[in-house]
């Protein structure tokens, strides 16, 4: 199931979401586009993602999982600002989305999550580049571990490119993801990752996109859920409060940066 953005008919309210029904298939037949130099390039893409994600996350607790993700959201969306308008452009099972008051949620995914997704989220079914969104709108997008599964550095621009167009000026986009600097024994254990990426190159590509940097945590979350202690959203909630363990344990980056042209002092968390 797929959900469309419609003309709001009450001004002043959120706008109305229409369900629509399309043929989909994680696999057979889907294919990719992405920019190699000034080039657009299409191929087949072999990866069956809905089975690919069922084994990476069999042994995963999604309850846990989700309560450990109330902490992560409540904090990442306290540092964009509270945002009005927030887009998920991978939302995956949607933990972050699920978990934030904003006005409007948007997810964005080629795998329909529909079973962990909290029926007020608006869902776009599709690759983000095919996705239609509306203009200069949102004012809040996370990307969470996404920009290091695409096939290019120049599909990361288009991709960007695509988020910038989107936003609304003054918007804030939080980029979260692995960082090969601290990670690089066991970052190509995922089968789905391509790109090598730091927050300095990351810090590259959202200036290139025109967004201005705003703040660069090199080491903010560790690598993955799987852990010999249990998620714990108290634990959680102790790790966001002592930036000194992020400089331990992490090994996510996190950057933020505004689609209004700002100050651009760039602060280390």
């Amino acid at each position: 199931m797929a959900v469309r953005p419609q003309q709001n008919r009450h001004p002043g309210g959120p706008a109305e979401a229409q369900v629509v029904s399309q043929p989909l298939s994680s696999w057979s037949g889907r294919t990719g586009r992405f920019w190699v130099g000034n080039r657009k390039v299409t191929m087949t893409m072999g990866i069956d993602y809905q089975r690919l994600y069922e084994y990476r996350f069999r042994d995963v607790d999604q309850v846990s999982r989700q309560a450990v993700w109330r902490e992560i959201a409540a904090y990442l969306y306290r540092r964009m600002g509270a945002p009005t308008n927030v887009l998920d452009p991978a939302a995956g099972r949607c933990e972050f989305i699920n978990a934030i008051p904003a006005a409007e949620r948007w997810a964005v995914d080629t795998v329909d999550h529909h079973e962990f997704r909290h029926p007020d989220v608006k869902v776009i079914i599709a690759d983000i580049l095919d996705a239609e969104l509306p203009p200069d709108y949102f004012d809040g997008i996370f990307v969470s571990n996404f920009l290091e599964h695409l096939p290019s550095q120049d599909a990361i621009g288009t991709v960007l490119a695509k988020l910038h167009a989107s936003m609304e000026p003054g918007g804030t986009l939080a980029v979260l993801g692995p960082n090969f600097r601290y990670c690089a024994s066991e970052y190509f254990d995922c089968a789905d990752h391509t790109l090598a990426l730091t927050h300095v190159a990351v810090v590259e590509h959202l200036y290139a996109a025109g967004f201005e940097i705003t703040a660069v945590i090199p080491r903010f979350l560790p690598y993955s859920f799987r852990s010999r202690i249990p998620p714990s959203p108290v634990l959680t909630r102790i790790y966001l409060r002592v930036p000194a363990l992020w400089r331990v344990l992490g090994k996510q980056f996190l950057v933020l940066g505004v689609k209004a042209r700002q100050d651009s002092g760039v602060k280390r968390g």
